[in-house]
């Protein structure tokens, strides 16, 4: 329940949600590791206070009425590209082609890279969107074999070929291809990649089981219903946030494999709106809690017995009759919670290819604050991240920033500087792989807002 990607149909899911209900409010949360600079972590249920979810929405306008306009590299732009992405693909996706090209121009998104399910004999290349609608470019693809894929022409003749051929494949004449659902696979190989995904919406989710149980509990009572409602009417992308996370396991592997090849790091947002709660009732004590991608039978049964305010909801319905129906995950917030900026010189397949296979991208949660003009390379020689260069004296890195914000350099996996401002320089003293993040404070938490592409510093070259 409630893990993008997939309805209470599946089978992860319908366990998942069995657990917490059986828990009942007894669920308890493994804290990630802390850094030793970190405040005590706010849990997702605590977000999901309204005063937290208040404190959050006025810390947004607040920043955002600091924000200063900075220029884009020379000759380039930065565009909006929304990786790992699912429309009429599956019987867990709740929605279509057409209303992902409407949501995209709501949200401001320039390009959508679809993520198809692999159903064959339909081909995920020559079968979908390709190229300009209406002002957003698409490129097809798949999520499959635990990659997000890009291939520029029909590779269903190798889908099943051993792992190497099928990479080989992919990658011919241009394609992409990244590592997805990185907690899933934390060793695998890096030969051949593109990249990897460094944040998950979907990981965040499924490892929030205490969330879970707080947004199950909030729709089978009048009263808490009535608030989520309130709430999502009045804080939708904070309160569609209260999942995320520092993302520590999908970052360690990549500064970790970055050592010895480049890799882009992207965001998945995993989307499929088919995260719209619904409350049906079957008899006055007892009601079922699914999504709109759940048929009945694959809904979880809750009785007034766990929660009482059930009989209040079923009062003078009838069986069968929807008691709640709650959108938390129209495209459009989502590609506002995650996306991941390319800057390329135009907004063409080429150009976009180009930028994410050289690095040339940052992810951020742009709900916090539009990162545009965000920017991060070498002064000497001028380039940007994503960028491979030999160490010699005198190289200098530099980070700038729309906005004031916590920056974080990191070097090889380890913090070098933490330091408020909105913008760093930094001598180069040995080699190394170079990445900044930003991080915003919202409401008296920090919270990881832009996570860049390196700068490659190596020796020997």
């Amino acid at each position: 329940m409630f893990v993008p990607g997939r309805g209470l149909g599946s089978m992860r899911a319908r366990a998942l949600l069995a657990f917490v209900l059986a828990a009942s409010g007894r669920v308890t949360w493994a804290d990630e590791p802390k850094q030793a600079d970190q405040a005590p972590r706010v849990t997702s249920a605590q977000r999901l206070d309204r005063g937290r979810l208040k404190a959050a929405r006025e810390a947004v306008a607040r920043i955002a009425a600091t924000r200063r306009t900075l220029d884009p590299p020379a000759g380039l732009h930065d565009y909006r590209a929304i990786l790992h992405a699912h429309a009429e693909d599956s019987a867990h996706t709740g929605g279509d082609r057409v209303e992902i090209l409407a949501e995209a121009k709501r949200a401001g998104v320039d390009a959508i890279l679809l993520s198809d399910h692999y159903r064959p004999p339909r081909d995920f290349v020559t079968e979908s969107w390709r190229g300009l609608r209406d002002g957003v470019l698409f490129l097809p693809g798949s999520e499959v074999r635990g990659f997000l894929v890009h291939p520029m022409k029909s590779v269903m003749d190798r889908m099943d070929a051993p792992l190497p051929g099928f990479v080989s494949a992919v990658n011919a004449d241009g394609g992409l291809i990244f590592l997805s659902h990185i907690e899933e696979r934390l060793d695998h190989p890096m030969e051949g990649l593109t990249g990897q995904e460094i944040y998950n919406r979907h990981y965040d989710a499924k490892r929030d089981a205490a969330g879970m149980l707080a947004l199950i509990l909030k729709v089978t009572a009048p009263d808490s219903l009535r608030a989520l409602e309130e709430d999502l009417a009045n804080y939708p992308d904070e309160l569609f946030a209260f999942h995320v996370e520092y993302p520590a396991a999908y970052l360690s592997k990549w500064d970790r494999e970055t050592q010895s090849r480049r890799l882009t790091g992207v965001a998945a947002n995993d989307c499929h709106h088919n995260q719209v709660l619904v409350v049906k009732m079957i008899d006055e004590g007892s009601v079922r809690v699914g999504t709109n991608v759940d048929k009945d039978e694959d809904m979880r049964t809750v009785t007034a017995l766990l929660r009482p305010g059930i009989r209040t909801l079923t009062k003078g319905r009838k069986p069968g009759d929807v008691l709640a129906r709650v959108d938390l995950d129209p495209y459009h917030r989502s590609f506002q919670n995650v996306s991941t900026h390319v800057f390329a010189p135009e907004l063409t397949e080429p150009a976009v290819r180009e930028a994410l296979r050289e690095g040339r991208a940052y992810v951020s949660h742009d709900w916090m604050c539009d990162p545009r003009g965000f920017r991060f390379g070498l002064v000497d020689p001028d380039v940007l991240m994503g960028s491979e260069v030999a160490f010699r004296p005198g190289l200098r890195l530099s980070a700038s920033f729309p906005v004031a914000c916590r920056i974080r350099l990191i070097r090889d996996g380890r913090e070098l500087v933490s330091r408020s401002g909105d913008s760093l320089e930094y001598d180069v003293a040995e080699p190394g792989v170079y990445r900044v993040e930003g991080w915003l404070d919202l409401g008296g938490e920090e919270r990881g807002w832009i996570y860049a592409n390196p700068i490659y510093v190596r020796a020997g070259l």
